[in-house]
């Protein structure tokens, strides 16, 4: 099998694929621009889990600010916010690669890849310049789109961090903020702060915004200067490193098969979950659930998400769009209204529709409704513009 493209979503793959012992080609763009930068990826899991060794740091409480001031805290458990770093993951799964019979990692640019009779076929580029085919029964390509499927609402979260050093001790490593909303407030969509505090005197500060175009990277930077001298109040402080990023929230429908041999994964193949962002949760997931298929000689590949979730997800992103309901209201009255096991199960899309109806009457009900009934009748359109690079894939 080859897997092209070396993210969170190609190299979950291969992950999961070494371990059953299959033969997996890792296609990864060489040193340069193509290679993203170091990113930080997070999820919530529970009890002990097989990526332990490579999360840098956990959070056993969630902390929601209002725009009103009024704080929800919340105990998730069994449930535990973690973040991974991209450089830590990708050297375990390297590692994995090298100690596999069948691993191999190709330094390589992929440039076509089509359906032969057996399986597909990858051409690539070598550094060197020189050419490569590449043949397997199955290719998952988990590369960026050329663009973004028609939709009826496509939204962008869009966000920059500083990993921050402040002077004295600001911040409560047990309590991670997942959402601050005393920051000005846009026109359209909402914006937030986030906080993963790594030290007392160290952490992730993002600002992000759920809109439908990005800010200039000096719009960002007054935004996060802003939050963190008048909101955090963090006094003197060093910006160490930064990351920004671009993620695609929309209600497109993501193909997960573009040939009889060629599947998609990731971002690409629909894995980003539309009103939230979250993506490295249903990466994992469908990681283990396409490895297991293979192993027991099944040749489909799993959807990311359930159909329900993105008929809710839909419905949401079209009232944040509309400007039906207001978004700060929205997300802090869940996080005060639903108990927090179940609600972050809600956002993976593993509730029940009972525990789904009752969270929905915890919602703006006829904003919601209305919205609901409108959709079936809306066209899905074309972007013409290319989605764009992400970056940074920052708590998702």
């Amino acid at each position: 099998m080859v897997i092209l493209g070396g993210g969170a979503a190609g190299l979950s793959l291969a992950h999961r694929l070494t371990g059953t012992g299959a033969t997996v080609t890792v296609v990864e763009p060489p040193d340069g621009p193509p290679r993203p930068a170091e990113r930080t990826w997070c999820y919530w899991d529970t009890g002990r889990g097989d990526l332990d060794d490579v999360v840098c740091a956990s959070w056993s409480v969630l902390r929601v600010h209002g725009a009103d001031g009024r704080r929800v805290t919340v105990d998730p458990a069994p449930f535990t916010y973690r973040m991974v770093r991209s450089t830590a993951f990708e050297q375990r799964v390297h590692s994995l690669l090298a100690r596999s019979p069948g691993g191999r990692l190709l330094r390589a640019t992929a440039d076509t890849v089509r359906d032969v009779p057996g399986g597909a076929v990858v051409r690539c580029t070598l550094p060197t310049g020189r050419h490569l085919t590449l043949r397997a029964r199955r290719v998952f390509d988990s590369r960026p789109l050329p663009g973004l499927p028609p939709a009826r609402t496509r939204m962008l979260q869009h966000f920059r961090g500083w990993f921050v050093h402040t002077d004295a001790a600001r911040f409560d490593p047990a309590v991670a903020d997942l959402m601050d909303f005393r920051v000005p407030q846009p026109a359209h969509g909402l914006a937030f702060g986030y906080v993963l505090p790594l030290a007392p005197d160290r952490a992730l500060v993002e600002y992000t915004e759920f809109s439908r175009t990005p800010l200039t990277t000096d719009a960002y930077e007054a935004a996060l200067g802003h939050y963190c001298h008048d909101v955090l109040g963090l006094g003197a402080f060093t910006v160490e490193r930064t990351e920004q990023g671009v993620i695609p929230m929309t209600d497109a429908r993501f193909p997960l098969r573009t040939g009889k041999a060629v599947f998609r994964i990731g971002t690409a193949g629909g894995a980003t979950r539309p009103a939230t962002g979250y993506t490295f949760a249903a990466v994992q997931r469908q990681s283990r659930a396409i490895a297991a298929a293979l192993r027991d000689g099944h040749g489909t590949v799993p959807p990311p998400h359930g159909r329900r979730a993105l008929a809710m997800d839909a419905v949401l992103l079209r009232a944040l769009d509309t400007g039906r309901i207001n978004g700060p209201d929205f997300f802090t009255r869940l996080f005060r209204r639903v108990p927090p096991e179940r609600l972050l199960r809600f956002l993976d899309g593993a509730t029940t529709p009972a525990e789904e109806g009752s969270i929905g009457l915890r919602t703006p009900v006829w904003p919601m409704l209305r919205t609901a009934a409108e959709l079936p009748f809306l066209p899905r359109r074309s972007h013409p513009s290319r989605p764009p690079a992400r970056n940074g894939e920052s708590h998702r």
